[in-house]
């Protein structure tokens, strides 16, 4: 069996195929199910965020299971298989760990080292687990990636200034509208993960903003997240209240999955007054006409990447010392992989030579069975002795996968 990983990813793919193929996390069980149905597709986790759709699997035939997993990817998006050939990003064995640890370590980020990542890997591993599409190989490679992540952070700058979205759009935030944001009133739509980081920076913020509304769908998550950041600043309602709420707002911050906007151009028509939306969501939660009306400025991920991009100035030190760290990781990682592949293979040939030696001496009495066994397990020591050697030498590459299944079949083990 092999180990492969599918997707689509920022790097790769425009922002409207990923706003396209975005799988919200209520569906990702779903998707769990209908991979691990495959014939070719033995073990999988699945992840969906704003930037990244992506499937880590493990697998019998390579170019079958790399069908199925994109057959499963379109179907969960409505949309036909042939609309990802120019997307996909595509990893097989050993580089199926190098790119999970890297994306664990925010170096596929948009914002390098941001830590949502994280969460987002562990949450999708403890899901397939569940789920019981995850076994022992995966939950080990997704430990270990974000266990390796974390090291990244502690042990280099990359988590310095803004290391997430919901920094990097507080700080845009505050660079746009400077002193404005004093005693303004500010609209956060969501009340995950991400929408109270943004809350938290904004309350944070030396511009002491006047007013924190936050609007989620369902009320009793976002009065949750107003009573956890304890402030009298912040309020919450629900969608409906989306009208009133941007009558007075100055900023508004968008952070929710959602199939269709959230924001359309009516709720902004006739506007004189200046407002600036950044919209953090994908599928994007503001109308794309909302950014035709003079007095509104939208921005999105797309801008923010750009901006990122222009800022990362002296991180990139440790972007490269990041780097370092997770190749030695990743290495680590598959030289232990290695040493217990060739471990269990060792051990089942010697196992089955000391069955034959058995079998044999049950036929001797006593008297013969003590000098012929010292002679026969010294033999079979001398000649187990190569392909010990070689198996171990070759363990983790193609040439030892061959010498494994050559090894298996001669000796039936």
């Amino acid at each position: 069996m092999a180990l492969i990983s599918v997707g689509v990813d920022h790097e790769h793919a425009s922002l409207d195929f990923l706003e396209r193929t975005t799988v919200p996390e209520h569906e990702w069980s779903k998707v769990l199910r209908t991979l691990v149905a495959q014939p070719n597709v033995h073990e999988a986790v699945f992840v969906s965020t704003c930037l990244r759709t992506e499937v880590v699997a493990v697998v019998d035939r390579f170019h079958g299971a790399l069908e199925e997993v994109t057959a499963t990817l379109a179907q969960s998006a409505g949309l036909d298989p042939a609309e990802f050939a120019d997307h996909l990003t595509v990893h097989f064995d050993r580089g199926v760990a190098a790119h999970l640890f890297a994306v664990a370590a925010g170096l596929k980020s948009v914002v390098p080292g941001e830590f949502e990542v994280l969460g987002q890997l562990r949450r999708a591993l403890e899901l397939a687990v569940e789920e019981g599409a995850a076994g022992r190989g995966l939950d080990e490679l997704f430990h270990r990636a974000i266990a390796s992540g974390r090291r990244v952070r502690t042990e280099t700058t990359i988590s310095r200034g803004s290391t997430s979205f919901a920094q990097a759009a507080v700080g845009w935030a505050l660079e746009e509208l400077g002193a404005e944001l004093a005693a303004a009133d500010v609209v956060v739509v969501g009340a995950g993960q991400l929408a109270a980081g943004v809350v938290r920076g904004l309350l944070d913020a030396p511009a002491r903003v006047g007013r924190v509304t936050v609007l989620n769908r369902g009320v009793a998550r976002a009065e949750s997240l107003a009573t956890d950041v304890a402030d009298p600043r912040v309020t919450s309602a629900t969608l409906d209240a989306m009208g009133d709420a941007l009558a007075t707002a100055r900023l508004v911050v968008t952070a929710l999955e959602t199939p269709t906007p959230v924001i359309i151009a009516d709720h902004v028509a006739g506007r004189t007054t200046p407002l600036l939306i950044i919209d953090l969501a994908m599928p994007r939660a503001v109308e794309s006409r909302v950014g035709e009306i003079e007095s509104v400025r939208r921005v999105d991920i797309s801008d923010l990447r750009e901006r990122v991009e222009r800022a990362l100035g002296d991180r990139r030190e440790a972007v490269e010392q990041a780097r370092g760290l997770v190749a030695f990781d990743v290495e680590r990682f598959l030289a232990d992989q290695r040493a217990r592949g060739a471990a269990g293979i060792v051990s089942d040939l010697r196992s089955r030579l000391e069955q034959i030696v058995d079998n044999e001496l049950d036929s001797l009495d006593d008297a013969e069975r003590a000098r012929v066994e010292e002679i026969v397990r010294a033999v079979v020591a001398k000649i187990a002795h190569q392909p010990t050697v070689a198996l171990k030498e070759a363990a983790g590459t193609d040439r030892g996968a061959r010498l494994t299944e050559a090894t298996r079949t001669l000796f039936d083990l």
